[in-house]
């Protein structure tokens, strides 16, 4: 019994790890998204970083309307970024887990 546990505590160690390294990798992971119709487009990090914002110059004359733009494309590179660094993370953390019946259900 007692090597059974010094074996989960060395498989949760070195999935630890793996979840760092996963966390790591992520920030270079790029994630683009434009809006509908192409006036604005944004590039974040799976770790949801922003990494740049580009707007066309005809929403330069709107500060309203350049809000509502990046609002809604920001948001929705957002989701998308969690989207890719939830799975990803989950995939390690899987990976890791023991071998317990029902578990699976948690990761999906």
């Amino acid at each position: 019994m007692f090597g059974d546990f010094m074996g989960m505590m060395g498989k949760l160690k070195e999935t630890q790890e793996k979840v760092k390294a996963t966390k790591e990798r992520l920030n270079s992971v790029m994630v683009d998204e434009t809006s509908a119709d192409g006036l604005v487009r944004v590039t974040l990090t799976a770790n949801r970083e922003i990494k740049s914002i580009e707007i066309d110059d005809s929403l330069l004359q709107d500060k309203e309307q350049l809000e509502d733009y990046l609002i809604l494309t920001l948001n929705k590179a957002i989701e998308k970024a969690t989207s890719v660094n939830e799975a990803e993370l989950a995939a390690v953390a899987k990976e890791g887990m023991p071998n317990i019946p029902g578990m699976d259900s948690f990761f999906k």
